[in-house]
């Protein structure tokens, strides 16, 4: 079964949080993950409202598990910290 990131996330500092999405992708890519949404249109339902939303596709759960356990990532997210509120979380899908 697939796995996907969904992220939602508020930029504090754009200059830091550019330099975090240059590094993210490539990070994000070489483990098999896809973008499905990006700072597409959306609509707040419920919960804290964050102006960004990021959907990732990857092959499996435990893909996209060791994509953000990586170096390549965890470099990239070091760019994130200080410079947006973020809440992510891995959901298996039922595919």
């Amino acid at each position: 079964m697939s796995a996907l990131w969904i992220a939602h996330v508020t930029v504090t500092d754009a200059d830091a949080y550019g330099r975090y999405a240059a590094l993210a992708g490539p990070a994000i890519a070489k483990h098999g993950g896809v973008f499905i949404a990006r700072g597409a249109r959306y609509v707040q339902l419920e919960g804290k409202e964050r102006a960004r939303h990021v959907v990732a596709r990857f092959p499996s759960f435990e893909a996209a598990q060791a994509c953000y356990d990586s170096a390549d990532y965890q470099a990239a997210l070091d760019h994130a910290r200080g410079a947006s509120e973020r809440d992510l979380v891995i959901v298996e899908t039922s595919e």
